[in-house]
Parts: structure tokens; C-alpha cells; sequence
């Protein structure tokens, strides 16, 4: 493999190219002479030429172990977390963008560290490169020969360059003045394959097919469109069945989400099964026999244990058992996909890359997929997923939860249904009700549904006081404990 050289993107100039069109942002009046030599006066478009001058990353971790928020069986306490990226560019407006990659507290550094890696491969590429060649861009921080030994294309480094990635995708949505799930929507199927690396799944999707499926698709879309717009995309809960909650807060918490309206619910399990039989015994009760309850093993079990814990647990009519044994095994996850049928199984928040997703779909080893936007390569590796998930017929069910992820994830979700996937059968979104008060446009939720966001970009700018409130280990929140 090439080795990329930090002062250049390496793209090849064409003559037609294939990307995003940024908005022109003035007009040059200037002369022109017509076919008989008179002089005309011509506006022509100009566009900003802006370059990354500059990327920070701040360690940002809040204590959400102190309430048991986010514990699970293999996370008893967690402190959700971010390595906060912010790419600074010379744009006129002093247009930034924002990314993060979301961790649980120790470690946090090790992803801070690993964007600082990549930050050679990043200052002084112009914004026109990288958006007439995402895919070029995309390879430029994954392809490195040195930093991409130590993943390849997983792990710390690739959270680090989903980043990245996912800032540049920010701040080109924002240059657009749209929001991303409407950038995306907006491309043609052309452009949206332009910037995928098809680089070992091609056996499962090839280019050509992708183009095909989007165009397939185009009919509808705009109906699908309007119909995100006014009604929204339909979310679950996790909020209620925390592994750390005593009996009588899950109670609590089921009857809130009965009277709020939640038709989807989720428990963690996986500790104890005695202990998951009596506290799926509550939440059933609690919701009823009409609405969804699914279950999150967070990767606790062996194969042998899940499917023998799974059949105590079936007469609580699950829709799915989640990350139900190691988020990498295919077989195991295939192995337990066909004892529990027809229980789904569902997992992604912790699959590394695309070609993890393809064998897993390859295997028919999940019912439902669930991208994680900060787990997978940003953006542009997100679009592969989905593209393959709708050629194999199987649900996308994004995970969310942690600090930002349920800000990123409408916009993947909105998109898919209006370009990709197309459908909103057995289709939920993750929702946790807790830390959107630190970005500057937190998600809107309407009758348990995501409402499409309005404001230009990712959703990912988080709110300055909070980046100092919980920056580690300086910030007020640390300093003390």
C-alpha cells in the first residue's frame, strides 16, 4: 500500500468530478465580449476556497458512573466520554467542524492520542479536495501504511479517524448550510457511491449494484422525505432497564414510559439469569403483552451459555437478544441466530468495520444491524453498511445512548429510510434520555420519534461551557474527585 504523505490529499485533479457542490457564496461581475465584440457583463459564481488550518482534541469525560447510567454486564461503570475533535479552517465565516469518538472513561487518552496521530494527514487540505473525492480523502485517513499497523481499519485508531472523518462531514454540511441527513439525501446515487472504499466487500456489493439499488429507490422519495419531516423516525428506550437500577426505579421508570407513549422497549441482561428473569418479569408486566421488549447481553455470554440463558428467557416474547456472546464471532452469533429463531439477534455497536458487517450478513448471523457512528470509519463507511444491510433485506437499527451518538445517528437513520432502506418495518432508533443538554442542537423527540434536524451539519458542536465543565483532567467536574 502507498503510504499517503501528510502535506498532500493525493487526489488526482479531473476534469469531471464526482462529489459534493458547495454553495457559491458571491458573484464576480466581470466583462466578457459576445460574438460581435461588445462587451456583456457576466456573473460568475465563486465559490470559498477554504483550507483546515487547524485540529484540536479534548479529552471530555462525564461521571455517569456516580448514577449507574449506562451500566450494563460488561460495563458496571461507565463514565460516558469523548475524544472531541474540532477541525479550525480559514473559511470567512470561521466555519469549524466537530466530531468525537465515544468511549466509557480510561482509554479516552488513548483515542486523543491516536487523533493526534493523524493530525499531520489532515492540517492544510483544502475543503474543494476533499469533497469532490471523499473516498480519497476516506483511504488518506485509514490507508496510512505506519498508523494503519496497529488496526488495520479497527480499534482505537479507526475511532480516531471516524473522528475526523465525521468532523469533515460536519463542517461540509455545514458549508452546504444543511443538515447532513439532508447533504446525503440530496446527492445523487452516483456521488453517494463516490464515496465508498468497496475494498474487500465487493464480493457482497459492488459499486455498480449500489448505484443501481439508489436509483431503484428514487422513486417514493421525496413522499419519504416529507414524511420524516412531519412525523419523525421512530425511537426505542434504554433508559428503563439499566443492569444498575433497583427493582422499584425500573418500575418507575416502565410506567413513564407507558404514559409517555414508548411502543419499544429495552433491559440489559447477561449478570445473573435469575436476576434477569425477575427483572424481566417487572418490565413485561409493566408495559403490557403489545409493546416490543428487547434484551442486551453486551457480550457476556459463550455461544452454549447464550442459547441455554435464551430459553429461560423466551417466555418474556423478546423482539431481540442483543450482542449476545463476542461482538467479532460470525459463527457463534449464526449458531445462536438459528437455536433462538424466532427471536432476532441484533448487534453492531462494537463491529469494527464493513467487512465485519458483510460477514455477518453473509452468514445470515443477525436479524438486525446496528451501526454505531463513531465505532465504524464516520460517514462515509456508515453509507457501505447500509447499502449492504438493504441488499440482504436485514433492518437497520443504529445504535445510540452514549454522549453524542444519538445526535449523530438521526441523521444515518433519516437518510437511510429516504434513499437506502426505504422502509420503517421493524426500524427503531436507540434512545437514552440523558447528556443532549451539552451540544448546541440536541435531538428533538415528538411522540417518541426523531424529528429530522434542522440546523447545517452533523449535530456534533458540543456547548463550550460543557467541554470545560468535564474536560479531564482539568475541568471542575475532575478536579475534586
Amino acid at each position: 500500500m502507498r503510504r499517503a504523505r501528510p502535506g498532500a490529499l493525493n487526489i488526482r485533479r479531473r476534469s469531471k468530478t464526482v462529489g459534493l457542490a458547495l454553495k457559491p457564496v458571491l458573484e464576480d461581475h466581470s466583462q466578457r465580449q459576445d460574438a460581435s465584440g461588445k462587451s456583456n457583463s457576466v456573473t460568475k459564481e465563486i465559490f470559498p476556497v477554504a483550507t483546515i488550518t487547524g485540529l484540536t482534541v479534548r479529552d471530555i469525560r462525564i461521571p455517569t458512573s456516580d448514577s449507574l447510567t449506562g451500566s450494563d454486564a460488561m460495563n458496571p461503570d461507565p463514565d460516558y466520554s469523548a475524544a472531541y475533535v474540532e477541525l479550525q479552517t480559514d473559511h470567512p465565516a470561521g466555519l469549524a467542524g466537530h466530531g468525537l469518538a465515544f468511549t466509557i472513561g480510561r482509554g479516552n487518552e488513548l483515542c486523543a492520542a491516536a487523533v493526534e496521530a493523524w493530525k499531520p494527514f489532515v492540517i492544510g487540505l483544502d475543503l474543494d479536495d476533499i469533497r469532490t473525492d471523499m473516498r480519497s480523502f476516506w483511504r488518506r485517513l485509514t490507508g496510512d501504511s505506519q498508523l494503519r499497523w496497529v488496526g488495520p481499519e479497527k480499534g482505537t485508531v479507526h475511532m480516531a479517524s471516524a473522528a475526523i472523518i465525521n468532523a469533515a462531514w460536519d463542517l461540509l454540511a455545514k458549508l452546504e448550510g444543511k443538515p447532513l441527513w439532508k447533504l446525503l439525501a440530496d446527492m445523487s446515487a452516483e456521488e453517494l457511491v463516490a464515496c465508498i472504499d468497496f475494498t474487500y466487500i465487493s464480493d457482497l456489493m459492488t459499486p455498480e449494484e449500489a448505484v443501481e439499488l439508489l436509483r431503484k429507490n428514487e422513486t417514493g422519495r421525496e413522499a419519504r422525505e416529507q414524511e420524516m419531516l412531519e412525523r419523525g423516525f421512530p425511537a426505542y428506550t434504554t433508559s428503563t432497564g439499566w443492569l444498575g437500577y433497583e427493582d422499584e426505579k425500573i418500575r418507575d421508570l416502565c410506567r413513564q414510559a407507558v404514559d409517555d407513549g414508548w411502543s419499544h422497549v429495552k433491559i440489559k441482561v447477561g449478570a445473573n439469569l435469575q436476576d434477569d428473569i425477575r427483572r424481566s418479569s417487572i418490565i413485561r408486566e409493566m408495559i403490557g403483552p403489545d409493546r416490543e421488549l428487547m434484551f442486551d447481553a453486551n457480550q457476556v455470554w459463550d455461544v452454549a451459555e447464550a442459547i441455554e440463558n435464551m430459553k429461560h428467557l423466551a417466555e418474556f416474547s423478546p423482539l431481540w437478544i442483543e450482542e449476545p456472546t463476542s461482538p467479532d464471532d460470525v459463527l457463534g452469533h449464526a449458531a445462536i441466530a438459528r437455536a433462538v429463531a424466532p427471536i432476532g439477534v441484533a448487534t453492531g455497536e462494537c463491529c469494527q468495520n464493513r467487512v465485519l458487517f458483510k460477514q455477518f450478513l453473509q452468514a445470515e448471523a443477525i436479524q438486525f444491524v446496528q451501526i454505531d457512528s463513531c465505532r465504524l470509519g464516520g460517514v462515509n463507511e456508515v453509507l457501505s453498511v447500509l447499502l449492504m444491510a438493504a441488499k440482504c433485506g436485514v433492518p437497520v437499527c443504529p445504535h445510540a445512548g452514549g454522549i453524542g451518538l444519538c445526535e449523530h445517528v438521526q441523521h444515518l437513520a433519516i437518510f437511510d429510510y429516504i434513499r437506502v432502506g426505504c422502509s420503517l418495518e421493524n426500524r427503531v432508533i436507540e434512545y437514552v434520555d440523558n447528556l443532549h443538554e451539552h451540544f448546541e442542537n440536541p435531538v428533538t423527540m415528538r411522540d417518541c420519534r426523531y424529528l429530522p434536524p434542522q440546523a447545517p451539519g452533523y449535530s456534533t458542536t458540543m456547548v463550550e461551557a460543557s467541554l470545560d465543565h468535564y474536560e479531564f483532567p482539568s475541568g471542575a467536574a475532575w478536579r475534586d474527585r
